[in-house]
């Protein structure tokens, strides 16, 4: 039997994805974000990077989720908008196609 028969690993979830991908819609959505590339490689070259960039928040609890959802006003909050400005900067300027 293996491990991901054994424990049901839907449970575990880095809730930094969901902040980035979050964040990342909202800078995209920005008037002046009107001229950057939004492919899916863009996208998704510009979330790995910020993912890349900050510390993994994991949880594995609905406690987890209680705890995840205060970060929103966190000094962690500011650093996923920091990470996705400069990853929207980078990707922006520097496309992979």
């Amino acid at each position: 039997m293996g491990f991901e028969e054994e424990y049901e690993l839907d449970f575990l979830v880095n809730e930094a994805e969901y902040m980035v991908f979050e964040e990342l819609e909202k800078v995209l959505e920005q008037e002046e974000s009107k001229d950057i590339c939004k492919c899916q490689d863009c996208v998704y070259d510009m979330a790995a990077l910020a993912l890349n960039s900050v510390k993994p928040f994991y949880r594995a609890s609905l406690l987890g989720k209680v705890y995840a959802d205060a970060l929103s006003n966190s000094e962690y909050a500011e650093s996923v908008k920091e990470a996705v400005k400069n990853a929207v900067k980078k990707i922006s300027e520097n496309p992979s196609h």
